[in-house]
Formats: structure tokens, C-alpha cells, sequence
């Protein structure tokens, strides 16, 4: 509802409210709840600051607390008062900046914003920086709720997850946008809610054999274009699927059924939309006020000042919000490059050297230590994962060595390299094989998640599929080897919503996934083959447990660059299971094929991808194999076979 419409209706079904005013000395935030959080180490703050049901004098209502420093006075307005700009002004309780307020009579679901005058005397009307609902957009206002009323019945699957070592456990990741997995036949914007999108894609994740889903754009945002990556509601789970009770029922609904919930955390900036956090008493408080440190100026948002206590709180305290309210597995940290360079995507004279005179943001590098001290000292079980795109060190050593401390980093170089090698012409594969050897010379030095994401199969990007050269057989057939190159691979996985199933369009935020193809038999083949893969890779620890070391892989033959072949074993730490993987990149058979390997024992075809059911043309590779004797590939046996074009197989050795 616009500001104008709001002071319109302001003399229309008024509640007669009366503002208790509290002394400056009140309960509800105490002394100590301003020195920890000017201290920048208040990890509740969220309890304090923001709207909360309350109770004072016998009265119910909603208690209103707001940070505003620099703010001459902070009125509360909502449908309960009118919208009257100048009825509930709340009191500044200290030097620290906070204002608060205690209303009766209020309760759930009450649209409000807060009206600040600033110190030149402007008014600005601004949403909650803390609140925990928002109106549904085109609306800005916040909205009251209550998150005791939550009730949970996950505690099996959260005791089980602080005992787990995440390192050792598969990782299955399906990155999913919920406004365009599948759109509402019935509704204006076709959203699902959070509930009937629960009971969707449980049944989906469950089927397809995925551990984790990895949900975008939750926290509340203004543009659906945005995806949900300028954010104006850090606290608020967007309205577009519900309530936050909506919210909570999905993660249960996922805890019950054994798959993990990670969302996208955004740290990095935030937009200048007037209601949001951009000026927010008039002055720069969430934002640096040096433009060259608190503006992106290619983004077009403003960034965090990280070296400000009480912004630093916001924020930690945020990402313990969504771990501790909303039971949330891990976090999956935005843009990490962007905070720890100041000259990213700057240009000279548009951005400031450190006190060494380096480009490293020393305050953002202390504030990723924090945030990942406080959750692995706190939530053990909790991953948090940094996207960062660079070959910055160190991101997930541990703080006390110097590092990060972050669970895991997305290899960006990986998925660069992948996709490059990926939709090259087959005849010039040979001299670029080293493509596909790289990442892993530099595997371990961090704990690596090999991701395909959404930003691969946008912006004229191509979706995975049309990728690929050749005809759409030929495309199918060269994803179907490059997807068993990725699960075979070390590290843990993600995969984009879509590609799973080969989805021909780029992403659109605005339609649904294109669900029909799986009419195709191509695509129903890829997705069968993808659900093949995810089989093998979580019920088979040899393809986990040693992800980010030599114990768990071992080249047989990386420099088959002639033929664009890849053969490579992954193995249990004591080597007593092993599978072999071999990866046709051409369209070229090759009849006399032979891969060596360390015994006699016969070696079990696991998966063809070139086997009719996936949609492939049904060239056979034999279901066993014995070995020969004999050096190959500097093994004492060997097998043969032939291998079809564009194809790989996996056998259990």
C-alpha cells in the first residue's frame, strides 16, 4: 500500500489505542541489552529490537524497538492508529540510539512502519529492520507476528545432525527458486504456498535422491527480478509463500522426511529502496557513509559498513535468527568476493585502500571470522558456504589458523572450467583437456562443493543442455558424460532446479519450469540418469568420505588428451571398495578401448549412459568384465571394451 493511500485512510476505522509511556529505564530492553549490542556481541538482538508481543500492567500488545541514532523522534504508525504520523512516538532510551515503545491492545498480523524524522526535519517512513513478517508486495509495511507460536517436531533430525561430521557425509544439493519451480494454476502470481510447496518437492527431492535443498530468495524482498538478492527484510520470510508459520511448516515437512534446508544468505549489500535500510534515520547507519566503501556502483546497491559494531550484530544475529528460529541446516553466503575485496568491480578513484594499502577488506575479514566462530562454536551441525570466486586463501581453515572458517566454498573455478570444456566442438576438446584435470591440483585446499547453479543458465548463459554442440542427441548424450564427470569427481554437489531433467529454456523467475518435457524421452532419460548418479554418489561412501583429499581419488589416465578420454578411480579410505569411472568426450567409438586396474577381480558395470532408458542409443558394454593381465595405464591388468560415443561408464572394481 503506498504512503499516500496509508495518510488517505487515516481518519477510517481507527482503533482507540492509547501509547503507555514507559521511563527511559524500562524492562523490556535493559542496560545490558544496549551494551551488548553497541558492542557488536548481542546475538539476540532480534528478541529485542523489531515488534514483539509483550505484556506490561496486565495489558497484551506489541512492544516497538527500533535503532535509530541519529533520529530527532521515531513515530509508529500502522492500520491501528491510522496511519497517524504524529499518535505513538516512541521513547530513546539511551545513547546507544534505541527507541522503543509498548502499545496495547495490538496483536498479530498488524501492518506498521516506523515515521523518523531526521536531524534536518525530514520524515521518513520506514519499514522494520528487525520484523519478522512483511506485507505482500507491492506493499513495504512490516507486519507483527509471534515466533513462540511455532511448534516444531524435527528433534530427531536436529540431534542427528550435530553428530554428524559434514565432511564425511553426502552432500546432494538441488538448488531451487520456489516462485518458478512450479507455478499455482489458481492464483494471480501463480506462487505455491510454503505448505503446498512442502508436499511437492518432498515427494520430488525424496525420488530423485537429493540430501539437501537450497532454497532462494526466502528473506523478504521488494523485485522478483531480484531473485531475492537485494534484500529489504533480513528477518522476514517473503510473504509471497505465506507466513512465517507457512515457513516453518516446509523446513518440517523436509526435517520429517530426512533432507536438509540451506538458504541464501546475502551479507553482501543491500538496495536503496527508500522504505528499506539505505539512510535509515536520514543518515548512513547500515551503509558506509564514503561512498567508495558503502556503494556498489555496477549493483547499484549500498554495502554493509562492517567495521560498525551494531551493523555487525545485525547481521551474525541474523544468520543465528534463521539457525535458531527457523532450524536451517546452513547458510550459503553471497557475493564473499565482493566483501573482501574493496575494489571489486571498481574502478580507480572508486574505492580505498586499506591502512596497509592493500585491496583486502580487513573489517569484512574480521566480521567472517566472527559470524563463522559464533555458528561452529554454537551449531556445530550447521554449514555455512562461501561464495567466493576467487583463489582467496584459506576460506575454510579454521579462524585459529588464520583462515575464514567457513564449512565449504563453492568451486567457481571448477564450474567455470566444466562448462567451458563442456561446449567446445569435440575437435577442439584434445587441446583444452587439461580443463577438466585442473581443480584438482588445488582440491585440497579448501572443502569444495562443485556446483552448476543458476547464475550458468541465465543471461543468455544457455541452459546445461543447449550448452552442449552438436545435435540435441548429441547434447543430451555430452551432459549426460559431463554430469557423471561432476558426481564423480571430489567434492560435494549442486545442481540448479531444471537441469536435472534437461530444461531446453534459460531460467525465467517468471515461469515455471517446463515440466512438459519430460513427455521427451530424452528428458525423461536425463532425469533418470540423474537420479542414477545421486543413487551412487549418497549410498556409496567411497564417492564422500574423502572428498578434499588423495585418499578417496586416484587418476588411472588424465592425459588421454588424443582421444578426450578421462579414467579415474574413487575408493574408500582402506581401499576396499573402489569404482572406476571412464568418460567418453566424443562422438568417437572406440572399439578397443582398455583402462587398466590393480587385479584380476571382475569388474561390475554400474551405470552406461548411453543405455536406452536414459535416452541413449543402447550400445552395450558387457555387465562383467574380467581383467587381463598385463601393464596398462601403469596398472598390472586391464579391461577392454567399447566405448560407445559421448558415453561414460562407472564400474564397481
Amino acid at each position: 500500500m503506498a504512503e499516500k493511500a496509508k495518510k488517505e485512510t487515516k481518519d477510517t476505522s481507527v482503533k482507540t489505542v492509547k501509547a503507555v509511556n514507559k521511563p527511559v529505564e524500562n524492562v523490556f530492553i535493559s542496560k545490558d541489552d544496549e551494551y551488548l549490542f553497541a558492542q557488536g556481541t548481542h546475538y539476540d538482538i532480534y528478541k529485542k529490537l523489531g515488534a514483539h508481543v509483550s505484556e506490561e500492567n496486565g495489558k497484551k500488545g506489541i512492544y516497538f524497538a527500533v535503532w535509530a541514532p541519529n533520529a530527532q523522534r521515531v513515530h509508529v504508525v500502522g492500520d491501528f492508529n491510522g496511519w497517524n504520523e504524529g499518535s505513538h512516538e516512541l521513547r530513546k532510551l539511551g545513547p546507544g540510539g534505541i527507541h522503543a515503545l509498548f502499545v496495547p491492545d495490538l496483536g498479530v498480523g498488524e501492518l506498521y512502519k516506523y515515521v523518523i524524522t531526521t536531524a534536518d526535519g525530514r520524515k521518513l517512513y520506514k519499514a522494520d529492520p528487525y520484523a519478522t513478517w512483511a506485507e505482500f508486495r507491492p506493499g513495504t509495511a512490516s507486519k507483527t507476528f509471534d515466533l513462540s507460536t511455532i511448534k516444531w517436531t524435527d528433534s530427531v533430525w536436529m540431534a542427528a545432525r550435530d553428530k554428524k561430521d559434514m565432511n564425511k557425509e553426502p552432500i546432494a544439493i538441488y538448488e531451487c527458486h520456489i516462485g518458478s519451480w512450479m507455478k499455482h494454476p489458481d492464483t494471480e502470481d501463480g506462487y505455491y504456498s510454503y505448505r503446498e510447496f512442502a508436499d511437492r518437492i518432498v515427494e520430488y527431492l525424496k525420488e530423485m535422491k537429493y540430501t539437501h535443498v537450497e532454497l532462494m530468495g526466502i528473506a523478504e524482498h521488494p523485485f522478483d527480478g531480484s531473485w531475492g538478492y537485494q534484500v529489504t527484510g533480513y528477518y522476514a520470510p517473503t510473504s509471497r509463500h505465506g507466513s512465517p508459520e507457512d515457513f516453518a511448516y516446509l523446513v518440517n515437512t523436509l526435517h520429517k522426511n530426512k533432507i536438509g534446508v540451506i538458504l541464501d544468505w546475502v551479507p553482501a549489500h543491500f538496495p536503496r529502496d527508500a522504505f528499506g535500510l539505505a539512510e535509515f534515520d536520514g543518515q548512513c547507519i547500515y551503509e558506509h557513509p564514503d561512498s567508495r566503501l558503502g556503494e556498489h556502483p555496477d549493483w547499484g546497491t549500498k554495502i554493509f559498513n562492517y567495521g560498525k559494531t551494531e551493523v555487525k550484530n545485525f547481521l551474525i544475529a541474523n544468520a543465528l535468527y534463521w539457525i535458531k528460529e527457523f532450524h536451517i541446516d546452513g547458510l550459503r553466503v553471497d557475493a564473499v568476493a565482493s566483501m573482501l575485496y574493496l575494489d571489486y568491480g571498481k574502478q580507480d578513484g572508486q574505492w580505498v585502500a586499506n591502512k596497509y594499502g592493500g585491496n583486502q577488506n580487513l573489517e569484512a575479514i574480521e566480521f567472517f571470522k566472527h559470524f563463522n566462530s559464533v555458528i561452529r562454536g554454537t551449531f556445530p551441525g550447521v554449514m555455512t558456504i562461501a561464495e567466493e570466486s576467487t583463489a582467496w586463501p584459506k576460506v575454510t581453515a579454521k579462524v585459529e589458523e588464520d583462515g575464514l572458517g567457513f564449512s565449504f566454498k563453492w568451486n567457481m573455478g571448477w564450474m567455470h572450467d566444466f562448462c567451458e570444456y563442456m561446449k567446445l566442438d569435440p575437435l577442439f576438446k584434445k587441446n583444452n583437456h587439461h580443463a577438466l584435470t585442473f581443480a584438482m591440483s588445488y582440491n585440497s585446499s579448501e572443502n569444495y562443493i562443485l556446483p552448476l547453479s543458476h547464475d550458468e543458465v541465465v543471461h543468455l548463459k544457455c541452459s546445461m543442455v543447449n550448452k552442449m554442440p552438436g545435435y540435441q542427441v548429441d547434447k543430451y548424450a555430452n551432459l549426460r558424460t559431463g554430469y557423471t564427470f561432476m558426481f564423480g569427481h571430489a567434492g560435494k554437489k549442486l545442481l540448479f532446479m531444471g537441469q536435472e531433467f534437461g530444461q531446453e529454456r534459460e531460467w525465467s523467475e517468471a515461469r515455471e519450469l517446463d515440466w512438459f518435457l519430460l513427455e521427451n524421452p530424452l528428458n525423461k532419460g536425463m532425469q533418470e540418469y540423474v537420479k542414477e548418479l545421486l543413487k551412487l554418489y549418497t549410498s556409496n561412501p567411497a564417492m564422500y568420505e574423502n572428498d578434499n583429499n588423495w585418499d578417496g581419488f586416484e587418476w588411472i589416465n588424465c592425459n588421454d588428451n588424443d582421444r578426450s578420454i578421462y579414467s579415474f578411480i574413487r575408493k574408500t579410505a582402506d581401499g576396499k571398495k573402489k569404482f572406476l569411472f571412464v568418460l567418453n568426450m566424443t562422438p568417437i567409438q572406440r572399439d578397443d578401448y582398455r583402462v587398466g586396474v590393480d587385479a584380476s577381480k571382475k569388474c561390475k558395470l554400474i551405470l552406461n549412459s548411453d543405455d536406452v532408458r536414459f535416452g541413449g542409443n543402447g550400445n552395450e558394454i558387457p555387465a562383467e568384465i574380467k581383467p587381463e593381465k598385463g601393464e596398462c595405464d601403469g596398472k598390472p591388468y586391464s579391461i577392454g571394451f567399447s566405448l560407445p560415443p559421448f558415453t561414460s561408464a562407472v564400474f564397481q572394481i
